[in-house]
């Protein structure tokens, strides 16, 4: 049935090349959607280009660093010299570094929020247009269970991902008239390249494993699987939630 494909819909991903971000464009893919990558490093754009030669008409990529106001623009331009109207707008570029609160620089703190929410407030603002265009909008931020509780993750990639999550709720309903949707996935951990570091190192491992109800971290593809969902027709009554892929983290009390 129409309602659980996204054939002809236009798509934006960014940090589109590995981990979750990766996952979603390769799971919109396959639902018939046409997808802009957008991601810092071009040599793993290119090589992404290469694997998905049969899919180049519906796919299209872009090297920049959406942390920064100027490159953010050249996306925007980029986007609205192709496409007159814009369906999904996934922010999923996201970054960390993990300490005491007190031991952050200035610089570590800024590089955190506007790598995880300035780039996500900015394109979400400035692709309005494109969005209230489609007629049927979705917007989707990779939020994090840190945004819903305290972690090890580090306090400063929790406030953003907070930030995150009220973003999601005010815009919301702020641009539910619009007809676009706004909708947070918040996972706990994820077999990604970000989370890799921590993963590898077997106490902290055991201890993510002993918190998780179904004893095992997650993959990237059971994020994306989501993230279609939420693109498609079929949760066109969904706006303003963050829903947790966590393996029952949330849920587990003692």
């Amino acid at each position: 049935m129409d309602r659980w494909n996204l054939k002809n819909k236009k798509a934006v991903v960014t940090g589109g090349t590995k981990g979750i971000g990766r996952a979603i464009v390769e799971e919109f893919l396959a639902h018939g959607a046409e997808v802009h990558v957008i991601a810092r490093k071009s040599e793993e754009l290119k090589l992404m280009a290469e694997k998905f030669v049969f899919e180049r008409e519906r796919l299209h990529f872009s090297s920049l660093d959406i942390s920064k106001p100027a490159e953010r623009a050249e996306l925007v331009a980029e986007v609205k010299s192709r496409w007159k109207s814009l369906d999904i707008l996934v922010n999923n570029v996201g970054t960390n570094i993990r300490k005491s609160a007190k031991d952050y620089s200035e610089e570590e703190y800024s590089k955190i929020f506007n790598t995880n929410l300035h780039s996500a407030f900015g394109l979400n603002v400035s692709l309005h247009g494109l969005l209230k265009a489609s007629g049927d909008a979705s917007i989707i931020n990779i939020s994090s269970v840190a945004g819903l509780g305290h972690m090890r993750t580090g306090i400063v990639y929790g406030m953003t991902k907070a930030a995150m999550n009220q973003m999601t709720a005010n815009l919301a309903v702020e641009w539910a008239p619009d007809r676009i949707r706004v909708n947070a996935i918040a996972p706990w951990y994820i077999q990604t390249p970000l989370a890799e570091q921590v993963l590898k190192n077997k106490e902290y491992l055991d201890a993510i494993l002993e918190k998780t109800p179904m004893k095992r971290v997650g993959q990237p593809s059971e994020v994306a699987a989501l993230a279609a969902f939420l693109a498609m027709p079929a949760s066109s009554y969904i706006t303003g939630q963050c829903i947790a892929i966590d393996g029952g983290f949330i849920a587990n009390r003692f």
